[in-house]
């Protein structure tokens, strides 16, 4: 994880945007990609970073979360990635294992995006 995108995950938790908790999740998920050799700078992970670091808190204040809505591109994307649902169901896992706010489908959707293009990024 870059410098740009360690002050994002700071400046969303000194802000009192997100909790403590969810922030230091979030840069443990980082550096768990990044130490699988994903490109993971504030240019690749940034809109990932953000939207899982609120999504997060938004479960854990028990807010409702956005619905994903998944057309046939959409859908032809996730299929072609594989991997990056996986990923994102994986998270999910540890999220509710670690916070106690397991990503719904919707949410998985999303990551699942972010992901998939954060691999494009990435040395394969």
């Amino acid at each position: 994880m870059d410098d740009q995108l360690a002050l994002r995950i700071r400046l969303f938790r000194e802000g009192g945007r997100v909790r403590p908790e969810v922030a230091a999740f979030v840069a443990d998920e980082l550096n768990i990609l990044t130490a699988e050799g994903q490109t993971v700078t504030e240019n690749t992970a940034g809109m990932l970073t953000s939207h899982l670091m609120m999504a997060l808190t938004r479960l854990l204040d028990g807010e409702p979360v956005e619905q994903f809505r998944t057309d046939a591109q959409v859908a032809a994307q996730l299929a072609e990635n594989p991997e990056a649902v996986a990923r994102a169901r994986a998270l999910s896992v540890r999220a509710g294992r670690e916070l106690g706010a397991p990503l719904p489908a919707s949410e998985i959707g999303f990551l699942s995006l972010h992901l998939a293009v954060l691999a494009q990024h990435s040395p394969a």
